[in-house]
């Protein structure tokens, strides 16, 4: 009969063998990246790795066990390339970094463009974040806003990135890799959608609602009890609003917030419409400069990788090994390159601390195309 307790004490004692080995492997890896410092070669050589690899798996006796020899190994190099990184760090060998680091904004006086008409949330968000001693202006679209600040029309544009009910909003995800704008900021401002139309009406009244196409979903469940009315959508809420009170029918009614309702000189109908109470949207401030402040302490970056088993999970034990948390992962398909996609994360950190390097410097050296979008 088997003992399971004498088993147990075999795999304690094999597993102290394989740390013991691991440990004198790591420090074989630490004289290997002396002589990268020394003769300025490339911690990582993917040849090399699969070569190794494939060696390695050719050892074991059947399928499975090539197949976690060939995982166990990947782990472990990867591991041995994140400590050579942190030495390289260590010893001087720092990349040169297009970011500058300032103390602050500089907000008063600044020029800043909104998508949208005066009422929307963004008009709220940018007047939340800057204050009042603003220049602003507003465009018909976010590619609109971008090029504004790329033909140095504003120095700022403040766009949705994601509604906590709604999700991303993936045209923002795909103009930050368009254009080589850098997030300085973010402002969080919660949606309190309103059913607003003209003074006098009443709902009995109402055939067409016109909103953004995520504030009609973030409404869903209030717009399922009216189903006679027609949903129609509007490229902004507060577009929304200021058409219903320009066209002056009372068969129409607008979602937006309960201050477009006022500036428009629209009544409001019925509040607390909208399925999440704790309903808000984040947007993030945009500029052309390469900074980032001082106290700043999120950073957004985007990478590709490609079709190996294991790249994502590579991708982010740099991440982990580095002792940073990560709050977001996005991805987006790649134009004209079909199944393949991009990759954006968040994580806390700040450009000039040695984590962050590290862990920027193993990603720039192992993915593809890696940008960092801000620091903020």
């Amino acid at each position: 009969m088997l003992d399971l307790q004498k088993m147990r004490n075999d795999i304690d004692e094999i597993d102290t063998r394989i740390v013991k080995l691991f440990e004198e492997r790591m420090k074989i890896c630490e004289n290997v990246a002396q002589f990268k410092i020394e003769t300025g070669k490339p911690v990582f050589d993917k040849s090399r790795e699969q070569e190794k690899l494939d060696s390695l798996g050719g050892k074991a006796h059947n399928d499975f066990n090539r197949c976690g020899v060939q995982e166990l190994f990947q782990q472990i190099m990867s591991i041995s390339r994140k400590r050579q990184y942190q030495l390289l760090q260590e010893n001087g060998m720092e990349e040169k970094s297009d970011f500058v680091k300032i103390d602050g904004l500089k907000k008063q006086n600044a020029t800043v463009v909104f998508q949208g008409v005066e009422g929307a949330y963004s008009f709220a968000a940018m007047h939340t974040f800057f204050g009042a001693e603003i220049k602003s202006f507003s465009v018909d679209t976010w590619k609109d806003a971008m090029e504004a600040i790329r033909m140095e029309k504003a120095d700022f544009a403040v766009l949705p990135i994601e509604n906590s009910t709604a999700g991303i909003v993936q045209d923002i995800y795909d103009l930050l890799t368009e254009y080589d704008h850098v997030i300085v900021g973010e402002q969080i401002i919660p949606c309190e959608h309103v059913l607003m139309g003209l003074p006098g009406t009443s709902l009995s009244h109402i055939h067409t609602v016109y909103s953004h196409p995520q504030a009609l979903m973030q409404c869903r469940e209030f717009l399922e009890k009216h189903r006679d009315w027609q949903q129609m959508e509007w490229n902004n809420t507060a577009a929304a609003a200021k058409k219903v009170a320009d066209e002056k029918n009372p068969a129409q009614a607008a979602i937006a917030s309960r201050y477009a309702a006022e500036h428009f000189g629209l009544a409001v109908l019925e509040e607390g419409i909208y399925s999440n109470v704790n309903n808000s949207t984040r947007f993030i401030i945009v500029t052309r400069e390469k900074i980032f402040c001082r106290d700043a302490c999120k950073i957004s970056v985007s990478y590709e990788l490609p079709h190996e088993s294991g790249s994502l999970y590579n991708s982010l034990s740099h991440f982990i090994y580095n002792g940073l948390n990560m709050t977001k992962i996005e991805s987006r398909p790649i134009m004209e390159r079909n199944w393949e996609y991009r990759f954006f994360v968040d994580f806390e950190g700040n450009l000039s601390d040695s984590a962050v390097k590290n862990a920027l410097r193993g990603l720039k050296s192992e993915a593809r195309n890696l940008r960092v979008h801000g620091n903020y």
